[in-house]
This record gives C-alpha cells, structure tokens and sequence, in this order.
C-alpha cells in the first residue's frame, strides 16, 4: 500500500485503508505503539493489561513485602 504524508492541522497524517488494519488486526480508536528506527516508522499493536486477570495468576501464598531503593539522594521528604 501507498500512502501520502499530509498535513492534518499543525501536525502531518497518514490514512491507513481498513483492509490494512484488518490484517494488522488492530481496530479504529485502538491504540499502538509508533516506533521510529533505521529510516522506518513501525506500528505495533499494544498489549492491553487485565488487572482482575493479573492478580488472579498470583500465587495463593503472595506475601506483600516493603522494598528499600536505598538512602534519598536528592530532596526527598520521607
């Protein structure tokens, strides 16, 4: 597929044809990751998270524990 880039308000736009998108299988208004590298522009579709779905893969046994990132190096207020 060819594309044009073209201005869309201050910002520049590129359309993208809906047979496209559905072999990339993402859908309108989802959102993906845009990566510049090596002359390319790369579209990623992104990983959505469950956090119900998340927990419920923790161990039964999880204990919580309070974790040190050291003595404050700046003006932090503890």
């Amino acid at each position: 597929m060819l594309a044009k880039v073209q201005r869309w308000g201050n910002s520049q736009g590129l359309r993208l044809s809906k047979q496209l998108l559905v072999q990339a299988n993402i859908a309108v208004g989802e959102d993906i990751e845009i990566v510049a590298k090596k002359g390319q522009i790369i579209l990623k579709k992104t990983r959505k998270f469950d956090l119900a779905e998340m927990v419920s893969r923790m161990p039964k046994d999880y204990q919580v524990q309070e974790e040190s990132f050291g003595e404050p190096v700046g003006k932090e207020v503890w």
